[in-house]
């Protein structure tokens, strides 16, 4: 029995999928105590976007620690946080002409989701949130009564409450925009839906199955939010910081939210480090409304910077993570042409892919078989039945094609088994 098997309590769940011990990472790879290599395709459930120990935000962490800069500033004025307000002002929101201040707040994403629901319900006086089916945006009670997975909501042990759910994107099936039911039901004084302080919205949903809302939808959506007194937040904390092929996920709309919640990859180094844009007008706080002990990790403020100013400063990097994300795609596409009756379709946008198993039992199987072949990948959707790859936006193309082989090789080994087990039952 190992310390883990001792100590450590069951709802541990990556673990249970990837059981063994690793020990160092480098790049796009990881390593575990016998020194077997494994290509990851799951980067931190998408907080590394940059890579593991990518060594020019290790090198800025050292020299700043070992100069005994501030680890731990509450919300106080650091040089650490200056640094990284003017990297991300100067990489980011000017040059996309965005005009937001900065709310730091716990360290996780949902932290960021919580603090954008106050902020909503005290600036337009109303408690009802609308959010969207196969959203997940946290499990904290507030962010889980937005997150639509049965599973995550059942675990809470009360019902969440406050939030109401609308069809996504292309939940009712093509050639249906679900933005104008969510109009007709706000619009009708007897649809029992209240007019609801703000709508939570994912670009693109990576834990509900890499479902993605066209520019169109947005664009619509955000028309709705303005004709009813209604703020629009998008939660880009998976979806950000260069996974959909633009800083933020909903660039190619054109739209411009009221507050987006970030996290994730967006210290560069996979330290915690979660914020709101919040629009100048909507900034209603009082001093010390809402803290919290870690809201300003100098540490993370160092390497967030760090990335910004070496991968945000032109269009280099963001180009090669499109031409990445076309290779996926065609890479994915190829493999499900191969498996017509298996695989469904190829999902996502970036580099946030997919491909979705008519079988979602056989996900799981597949990925297995990809890890004991040096491959860690990971499944989304309601059933588990979509491969996602969160690929580390800077992977070598070598490491890319060798990753995208094994999980060629794993879905036809389990698929053709499966095939087979089939034929002979018949």
């Amino acid at each position: 029995m190992t310390v883990f098997d001792r100590m450590e309590s069951e709802v541990q769940s990556y673990a249970r999928s990837f059981p063994v011990t690793f020990e160092r990472a480098e790049g796009s790879r990881i390593f575990d105590q016998k020194g077997d290599s494994y290509i990851d395709f799951l980067a931190g459930a998408g907080s590394l976007n940059y890579g593991h120990n990518h060594p020019e935000l290790r090198d800025s962490l050292i020299h700043y620690i070992t100069s005994n800069g501030i680890t731990h500033g509450l919300d106080m004025h650091t040089t650490a946080k200056a640094a990284f307000l003017s990297a991300l002002e100067e990489n980011i929101l000017k040059p996309r002409n965005m005009e937001y201040v900065v709310q730091f707040t716990g360290p996780t994403g949902t932290n960021a989701v919580e603090a954008a629901l106050k902020v909503a319900r005290r600036v337009k006086g109303r408690d009802t949130i609308i959010a969207f089916t196969n959203g997940f945006h946290g499990v904290t009670l507030g962010s889980l009564a937005l997150t639509g997975n049965r599973h995550h909501r059942d675990a809470a042990g009360v019902t969440p409450t406050n939030a109401i759910h609308m069809p996504f994107d292309g939940y009712l099936g093509e050639g249906v925009d679900t933005t104008q039911y969510l109009d007709r039901m706000l619009s009708d004084s007897s649809s029992g839906v209240s007019i609801p302080a703000a709508v939570f919205v994912e670009c693109i949903q990576g834990e509900g199955g890499l479902n993605v809302a066209s520019a169109e939808w947005l664009r619509n959506l955000e028309k709705v939010c303005r004709k009813h007194d209604i703020l629009l937040v998008v939660d880009d904390i998976q979806a950000g910081n260069g996974r959909s092929g633009d800083f933020f996920s909903f660039e190619e709309s054109g739209i411009k939210p009221d507050m987006v919640t970030l996290s994730k990859s967006l210290s560069g180094y996979g330290l915690p480090l979660a914020v709101v844009l919040i629009k100048p007008e909507l900034d209603i706080w009082k001093p010390g409304e809402h803290n919290g002990t870690f809201r300003g990790n100098n540490h993370a403020f160092v390497t967030a910077a760090a990335a910004l100013n070496r991968f945000w400063k032109d269009d280099r990097f963001i180009t090669e993570v499109r031409e990445k994300g076309d290779y996926i795609a065609d890479s994915l596409k190829k493999i499900a042409a191969g498996f017509p009756d298996d695989i469904i379709e190829v999902r996502g946008r970036g580099m946030m892919r997919g491909i979705v198993l008519r079988d979602g039992s056989m996900t799981a199987s597949i990925c297995k078989t990809a890890f004991d072949n040096g491959l860690i990948i990971e499944t989304s959707g309601p059933n588990d039945e979509v491969i996602k790859l969160l690929c580390p936006l800077t992977i070598p193309r070598e490491d890319l094609s060798a990753g995208l082989a094994i999980l060629e090789d794993a879905v036809g080994t389990i698929l053709n088994a499966q095939g087979m087990k089939l034929a002979a039952a018949e």
